[in-house]
C-alpha cells in the first residue's frame, strides 16, 4: 500500500498488518475444524461432527469480524490462502485435544495483538480485541470441559460421549 493511502486510514498500519495475520489464523482454524468434522463423520460421531461444523462456521465469522474491522477503518483486509490442515486423528479424544491446543494458540496470538494495541495506544483496536479475548476464554473452557468428560468416562463408551456432546453443545 502506498504511503498516501496509509495516511488516510484510521487504523494503524502496523496493527492492520497484524490483524491480517490473525485473519489468516482464523481461516486456518475454520479449515481445521472442517477437517475435524469430517473425521468425526467418517468415524460415526455425528454429534461431534455437527459441533465441529458449527465451530468452523464460527471461526469464519471471527475472520469476517476482523476483515470488517480493517475495511471499516479504511484499511486493506487481505483474503487469506487456505493452508494445509491435519486430517488424521488417533481418537475422538485426540480430536478434542487438537481443538483445545489450537484454541490455546489462538488465545496467545490474540493476547499478543492486545499487547501491541496497548503499546501503540490504539484504543479502537483494543476495544475490538476485547471481544476476542472473552470469546477465547469461553472456547478454551468449552474444550477443557469436554476433555475432562472424556477423562472421567474413559475411551470405551465413545458413543455415549458423542451423545453427551449433543447435549453440551453451545
Amino acid at each position: 500500500m502506498d504511503n498516501s493511502l496509509r495516511e488516510r486510514i484510521s487504523i494503524l498500519p502496523e496493527m492492520m498488518d497484524l490483524l491480517n495475520q490473525q485473519i489468516k489464523q482464523e481461516q486456518l482454524a475454520s479449515s481445521s475444524y472442517l477437517a475435524m468434522a469430517a473425521w468425526c463423520d467418517q468415524n460415526g460421531f455425528s454429534n461431534s461432527a455437527k459441533l465441529f461444523y458449527d465451530q468452523s462456521k464460527e471461526e469464519r465469522e471471527h475472520m469476517m469480524k476482523l476483515f470488517g474491522y480493517i475495511t471499516n477503518n479504511g484499511g486493506a483486509a487481505i483474503s487469506p490462502s487456505v493452508e494445509p490442515v491435519n486430517h488424521s486423528f488417533l481418537s475422538l479424544r485426540d480430536v478434542f485435544e487438537s481443538a483445545l491446543n489450537m484454541e490455546i494458540d489462538v488465545t496467545k496470538k490474540i493476547h499478543t495483538l492486545m499487547s501491541t494495541a496497548r503499546k501503540l495506544e490504539d484504543y479502537n483496536t483494543e476495544l475490538c480485541l476485547q471481544w476476542f479475548v472473552h470469546e477465547q476464554m469461553e472456547e478454551e473452557q468449552f474444550f477443557r470441559d469436554i476433555i475432562q468428560m472424556i477423562e472421567l468416562m474413559g475411551d470405551s463408551p465413545l458413543q455415549l460421549i458423542d451423545d453427551r456432546i449433543k447435549r453440551e453443545n453451545h
